[in-house]
């Protein structure tokens, strides 16, 4: 049986880590100078494994094994969020080249912008897969400054490149290690977490209209005050979602923008961005149902009068049984009673990659469950247990596979 070189695979995320470093964390936003250094690091990682490395046009970073098949596909994205941690994604490409070492016919990927600094997210993935159009690369935008996504791919040197497309006759899966995110492997007492499904997000805007005026001539019995309003409709949003909300539903209002935004006057506006997410799409279309009725409450009640608009909305990705059995059999082997099947409440390549071929995940627990900021943390065991079970899950999965 493989066996994953711990050592070396430690040394690579500490490595790695040290581009781009902020505080305890790393900053390396997508196509960013210190985004494009590490992307070259790892094509050297991966033809010092035996892999042919490539970058291609969306700046994918491809290592394509050598030998004879049947290969697996293995990887996640190594961009970060502004300020974050260090794991986020590096873990399961740095993972993949751990895989690659211990000399699994695997082929390793570190897809672009799964952090979605540019609008439409998930950029590599979704372009391996044949899913992006040079429409939608015409239309992006970076969220933050509004770069158009051309400029920042010429600006990496990135543009004229071909797009790598994936051939799922290649492929007898996709696997990918991640931490957790979240706090129930930390409060379980557990080690790995062998996810069954990854959650769809249903994004939506409430646009709320009232009346802009001044804030000291009208009286509180004459304003139409929209952000009032939807100040009122997010507090029974979050009163009201508990009653028909799943066990690992969420739901968040990730920005609230009020128009004009002014101290001394009334908002005649407000831009609500809301989004919840689940893995059963039965329970997503009973929230939407509820969500529709509390802003027709919110209508019947209210001087100002709320809009609905649907932005976004994903589908679900469940995990193949057969790479969950392989992953909870090498867990078991490896850490008897210390794992759990659980959801991923996060999206991840891996949903998409779904799409083409079987596809898995593996989560190792975050101290604390924080993601998203330098203090992300996992403790080194768990890190050296994940990758090991991941190693051992490939080659059980091959053994069996054939």
């Amino acid at each position: 049986m493989p066996k994953a070189d711990t050592a070396r695979f430690l040394a690579d995320l500490h490595e790695l880590r040290q581009i781009g470093a902020f505080k305890t964390g790393v900053h390396r936003p997508t196509y960013s100078p210190q985004d494009m250094e590490s992307r070259r690091w790892l094509m050297r990682k991966m033809e010092e494994v035996g892999l042919d490395a490539s970058i291609d046009g969306i700046g994918n970073v491809f290592g394509r094994h050598k030998g004879e098949g049947p290969h697996l596909l293995a990887g996640s994205h190594i961009e970060s969020q502004n300020e974050a941690g260090w794991l986020d994604g590096a873990l399961g490409v740095v993972g993949a080249l751990a895989m690659a070492r211990a000399g699994l016919p695997v082929d390793v990927c570190a897809f672009a912008d799964e952090e979605g600094h540019f609008e439409g997210g998930f950029l590599g993935s979704r372009s391996i897969i044949g899913d992006l159009t040079e429409e939608d690369i015409d239309r992006s935008r970076n969220r933050t400054d509004g770069t158009p996504l051309r400029a920042a791919l010429e600006a990496a040197g990135l543009a004229g490149l071909p797009r790598l497309q994936l051939d799922p006759g290649r492929y007898r899966g996709f696997f990918e290690m991640h931490i957790e995110q979240g706090t129930q492997l930390e409060r379980a007492g557990l080690r790995l977490g062998i996810v069954s499904g990854i959650v769809a997000i249903w994004q939506w805007r409430l646009l709320v209209e009232g009346q802009q005026d001044h804030a000291g001539g009208t009286t509180m019995a004459e304003r139409r005050d929209a952000g009032l309003t939807a100040v009122r409709l997010l507090a029974a949003i979050d009163a009201e979602f508990p009653r028909f909300c799943g066990e690992r539903s969420t739901w968040t209002t990730g920005r609230i923008t009020l128009d004009p935004g002014a101290p001394s006057i009334i908002p005649g506006r407000a831009d609500v961005l809301f989004q919840f997410r689940d893995v059963s799409v039965a329970k997503l279309e009973e929230m939407e149902a509820g969500l529709r009725r509390l802003v027709q409450e919110s209508n019947r009640r209210e001087r100002c009068v709320t809009t609905l608009v649907s932005v976004s909305k994903a589908t679900p990705a469940l995990c193949d049984p057969g790479l969950m059995r392989a992953l909870s059999a090498a867990a078991e082997a490896l850490a008897p009673g210390a794992w759990q099947v659980m959801p991923s409440g996060a999206g991840h390549d891996a949903q998409y990659i779904a799409r083409l071929m079987p596809a898995a995940m593996l989560f190792v627990p975050s101290i604390g469950g924080i993601s998203h900021h330098w203090a992300e943390d996992t403790k080194e065991e768990d890190l050296a247990l994940g990758v090991e079970t991941l190693v051992e899950a490939g080659a059980r999965f091959l053994a069996g596979s054939n």
